[in-house]
């Protein structure tokens, strides 16, 4: 994965506006943190695996596609549970009590 390939990648599927991303870090604008690390990867002076601004972005790159994934799982499995719910057959009381 290149610069290239994650900027595609988020013009494509756009992160949300604010992401707590750690405890200690929280984007309050989103848009501006990328481009600010597609400005640092541009004008950095050495090979790209020093760079901090590539760290920065490959790291957000990882948990938006982590929390993508969780979504898509998330949302097959309540539609999984809502389907097998409509299936099930309503429970009757039974005629003998104990």
């Amino acid at each position: 994965m290149n610069p290239e390939e994650i900027k595609r990648y988020f013009e494509s599927s756009p992160p949300p506006l604010q992401v707590d991303w750690k405890p200690w870090a929280k984007i309050t604008d989103s848009q501006l943190f990328l481009k600010s690390c597609y400005t640092g990867i541009r004008t950095f002076n050495g090979p790209l695996d020093m760079c901090p601004a590539w760290w920065h972005l490959r790291d957000f790159y990882i948990l938006m596609k982590k929390t993508a994934q969780q979504d898509a799982v998330q949302k097959t499995e309540e539609a999984a549970a809502g389907q097998s719910a409509e299936k099930a057959p309503a429970q009757t009381e039974s005629p003998h009590k104990l």
